[in-house]
């Protein structure tokens, strides 16, 4: 792999602070950038990578000053081939410019060379696709995420590991072990590795996040407690889909995160999303989402 893209590039703050102050003048919102074919179909747009490049740019005009981040469904851009990655490229450039941090909802996970090369592409500085988060699948062992995890604290990115997802599926495996299930130790080893990176002392909501994230549904109600799982003691942000259009309210979320709130930076997107194509209105959609999570989480 390119050897640029494994570097560690300019100096910028640690991803933890940059979110932390995002989040603070922004509100805890993460915009998600879904270019699904009913909504290119509802927008107006062919289910081309030129109608998914209008689609993706018109939400990021619409989130820039207005929320802490956003973050583009992967997924949805591979079926475009070369020209999707390119949108995606052009996203995160342009994001860079407005200042707004970016999430690759890429969910990868895999062992040796394999996830160093995963790791150089979304976190590697010279790496086109380098966002300033990406999102991990932790099932082939928490340990094997070690690349990414090593190459963003590096670089002053950040990873969001799953562990307690929104999905009906989720629990099969999340759950399994009770209050020894597989979600606690991926927290558990989330809490080790932002330790090893922050050191011991007790860092406040927000203001020292470690770069080591999770993603935690905001739909798993008393999950976490019936696991046994400590989620202000992984000192690092906890990425919350399922706010919005997944059934879950914002003044919901205290009661599924307790004192871990201030560290959650909830996802929305199709609440969102369906409000366009106009930038107005899903500008207007945005800044209501941020102050109600705003006011609901501190």
């Amino acid at each position: 792999m390119p050897e640029a893209a494994q570097g560690a590039g300019p100096a910028r703050d640690p991803f933890g602070a940059r979110l932390g102050r995002a989040m603070d003048e922004h509100g805890p919102l993460c915009v998600g950038i879904d270019p699904h074919p009913g909504l290119l179909d509802d927008w107006g747009l062919p289910p081309t990578a030129e109608g998914v490049r209008s689609f993706t740019l018109t939400v990021l005009e619409a989130a820039a000053g207005h929320a802490a981040a956003i973050k583009p469904q992967v997924a949805l851009y591979e079926p475009y081939g070369a020209a999707g990655f390119a949108v995606l490229e052009e996203l995160f450039d342009a994001a860079r410019g407005a200042g707004l941090l970016t999430v690759a909802d890429a969910k990868r996970g895999d062992i040796g060379s394999t996830m160093e090369a995963y790791a150089a592409a979304w976190l590697g500085e010279g790496s086109p696709l380098a966002a300033d988060a990406v999102t991990l699948s932790p099932y082939l062992g928490f340990e094997s995420l070690r690349p990414a995890l090593d190459l963003a604290a590096r670089t002053g990115r950040g990873t969001f590991v799953l562990a307690l997802t929104s999905n009906p599926e989720g629990p099969s495996v999340q759950h399994v072990g009770g209050t020894a299930s597989v979600a606690r130790g991926v927290c558990e080893a989330a809490a080790a590795e932002n330790t090893r990176r922050l050191g011991d002392a007790p860092a406040l909501p927000r203001e020292g996040l470690g770069p080591c994230g999770l993603v935690v549904g905001a739909t798993v109600g008393d999950a976490p407690g019936r696991l046994g799982v400590d989620l202000a003691a992984v000192r690092g942000p906890l990425l919350a889909p399922g706010y919005g259009a997944q059934g879950a309210r914002a003044e919901e979320l205290p009661g599924v995160f307790g004192v871990a709130a201030g560290q959650v930076l909830a996802a929305s997107s199709r609440a969102i999303l369906r409000e366009g194509p106009g930038v107005p209105a899903l500008r207007e959609a945005v800044r209501r989402s941020a102050e109600e999570l705003a006011a609901a989480l501190g």
